[in-house]
């Protein structure tokens, strides 16, 4: 039997769901496939219908089927929306597609705060924020400029970090900067002169853009980004039900 955290064993339609989770993840009914049957589940393990049902209602819930009236429960995709940490950081996300992240330091500042940057950091007006711009890039390949700004006392942990510092997200966890909430917003942007000279691309080609703002545990604001993207290096796909959404980015070519 399964064990569960602190060793102890796992409800059995935990143990359900988790099997068929393992069996969607590696796409055995496809995406938009049908389970099967609940008699014929039930039969498999051994178990009842109200087990097989809790399951269900489990897979549901972390928004990996759907139910439809008059058919058998439908995979809604694969792979498994990504973890928190994955969408929050490049390094995770690029590190879990098997790529290999990079990061390289352009410019870097302490500055007042524009009018922008109080409202989304929630901070008084002569307030001081930490702005640093980057160059990302998957496996060499230059993908994204991310421009981040920091509340003064969250910049002073990155400040004089070496400029291809990989992961500024995972230097600042470990200095007990605690990411709990992300608010993202995506649309279309046309890159400007750095923009160009940065990704090679022409001033006034359109680019990928995700704009976040991150939170702690108190819902005090950490950071306020925004990361323009080359064409066809990324996308973001949003997965909605009754129960669950979702938003994961991924690979181009996985779109």
């Amino acid at each position: 039997m399964t064990d569960g955290p602190a060793g102890k064993p796992l409800a059995m339609y935990r143990q359900v769901a988790a099997d068929l989770d393992r069996e969607i993840g590696e796409g055995r009914y496809g995406s938009g496939g049908r389970l099967p049957a609940e008699g014929e589940l039930a039969e498999r393990y051994g178990v009842s219908r109200g087990t097989v049902r809790q399951a269900m209602a489990l897979l549901r819930t972390e928004g990996l089927i759907a139910s439809r009236r008059g058919t058998r429960r439908v995979v809604i995709g694969t792979p498994k929306p990504q973890s928190f940490g994955e969408l929050l950081s490049f390094t995770r996300w690029a590190r879990s597609t098997g790529e290999e992240p990079g990061g390289r330091i352009v410019a870097a500042e302490t500055r007042l705060a524009d009018a922008t940057e109080r409202e989304r950091l929630r901070l008084p007006a002569g307030a001081e924020i930490h702005a640093v711009r980057r160059l990302r890039t998957l496996s060499g390949r230059p993908v994204m400029v991310e421009r981040t700004v920091y509340p003064s006392a969250v910049g002073e942990l990155i400040t004089g970090l070496p400029p291809d510092t990989v992961s500024h997200t995972v230097v600042l966890e470990e200095s007990g900067v605690l990411f709990a909430d992300a608010q993202h917003t995506i649309d279309l942007c046309l890159a400007d002169a750095e923009d160009a000279r940065l990704l090679g691309c022409r001033p006034g080609d359109p680019l990928l853009r995700e704009r976040r703002r991150s939170t702690d545990p108190a819902g005090t604001p950490i950071e306020w980004s925004e990361d323009r993207y080359l064409p066809e290096t990324v996308a973001f796909t949003v997965h909605s039900s009754a129960t669950s959404g979702s938003l994961a980015r991924r690979s181009a070519d996985e779109a």
